[in-house]
């Protein structure tokens, strides 16, 4: 998928919503565990309920990693069940790879070709050439780890090196990579505030953005510094929507959590963009 073809998306949903598949067995509504494919079964039935709402879905490969080839044969099911039945849907693998050149390749082959997601997430910290093979890929994207979320981004995501913030100095060198144009950049919501000194450094590229939801992000605050004139945000949202019910109505329940969203974000676009 083309970036004109996501945000055309966005215009038509008025949403730039992300709705993440983050499946857990012990959390899920206890009669699908009856199921041949629980996990498969449950985003099924997510999706079909809030598919007009967002423009992007976004699994967790760890969530279906943690229970073997059954959860990665769920996985390829999820992707194959969005890409054949809603096809202008962004979809990401939010896998977080990174490693040297040939083992990058193969993880990127693995996302791109075989199972046919849109998007990746990766880890930049070992640098160009590890990163270069996932841009190699026409009309994919990669979503490279910017400032996260997370209490220990402090550890090293905001030090000073050379005068200048480590996440800073990832923004910047990665503009020189081969492909720079089809990276995307993860800024978690927690850390609004950051958003207008990631917005000088990218100013036209998609930020995804999780923390929005259960992790505390505010939606408004993020939009206040982060949107540009193309919307340039996808706002991820997983427990919150997901898990707003574990009864046999949990993807009715689950559209509503996503509608309350996309009416936050229509009202968002009207007034700014």
């Amino acid at each position: 998928m083309t970036t004109s073809q996501l945000l055309e998306q966005i215009k038509i949903k008025k949403s730039f919503l992300c709705v993440g598949l983050d499946v857990d067995l012990n959390k899920i509504p206890p009669h699908l565990l009856a199921t041949e494919d629980p996990i498969f079964e449950f985003n099924k039935a997510i999706i079909d309920a809030t598919h007009d709402l967002c423009v992007a879905y976004k699994p967790n490969t760890a969530f279906f990693e943690a229970y073997g080839i059954k959860g990665w044969q769920s996985l390829q099911r999820t992707i194959e069940y969005i890409n054949a039945n809603y096809p202008e849907l962004f979809t990401i693998a939010d896998a977080k790879r990174g490693d040297i050149g040939n083992t990058s390749s193969m993880y990127a082959k693995a996302f791109f070709e075989d199972l046919n997601f849109d998007s990746v997430t990766v880890a930049p910290y070992m640098g160009k050439d590890s990163v270069e093979p996932f841009l190699a890929f026409e009309n994919k994207h990669t979503i490279m780890l910017a400032l996260t979320s997370n209490e220990g981004a402090f550890d090293f995501q905001t030090l000073s090196v050379n005068g200048i913030e480590l996440y800073k100095q990832v923004l910047e060198t990665s503009k020189s990579w081969k492909n720079s144009h089809n990276l995307m950049y993860v800024v978690g919501a927690t850390k609004a505030e950051y958003f207008t000194e990631i917005r000088k450094i990218v100013p036209d590229s998609f930020l995804l953005v999780p923390g929005v939801g259960a992790q505390g992000g505010s939606l408004s605050e993020v939009c206040k510094y982060g949107l540009n004139s193309q919307v340039g945000l996808l706002i991820n949202s997983s427990r919150a929507i997901i898990y707003a019910s574990n009864k046999e109505d949990f993807a009715e329940v689950a559209r509503a959590e996503a509608l309350k969203m996309q009416q936050e974000m229509e009202e968002i676009l009207r007034l700014n963009v």
